[in-house]
């Protein structure tokens, strides 16, 4: 544990900001799952699923969660697999 009072709150902050970012991704992996299931279903709602977990992604890459280029990357493969 640091000794320096400044020290002591960057852990602090640190800790409360990867708290958050676990949060974030588990929702956006969890909103994934459901448009990937609602793409193997078939079923009627999977545009909006899809456009839910592009959003996700896309809120993701803004806030530096996730690299761009991977949320590009995501963000491609769903749309294929709607195509496809």
């Amino acid at each position: 544990m640091p000794n320096i009072k400044s020290a002591k709150k960057r852990v602090l902050v640190n800790e409360t900001k990867a708290m958050h970012n676990k949060a974030v991704k588990s929702n956006l992996k969890t909103v994934l799952k459901k448009a990937d299931a609602a793409i193997v279903a078939n079923s009627e709602n999977k545009a909006e699923a899809v456009k839910l977990a592009i959003k996700k992604l896309d809120q993701a890459a803004a806030k530096g969660i996730l690299h761009k280029n991977t949320a590009a990357r995501k963000k491609s493969q769903l749309t294929c697999r709607v195509a496809g």
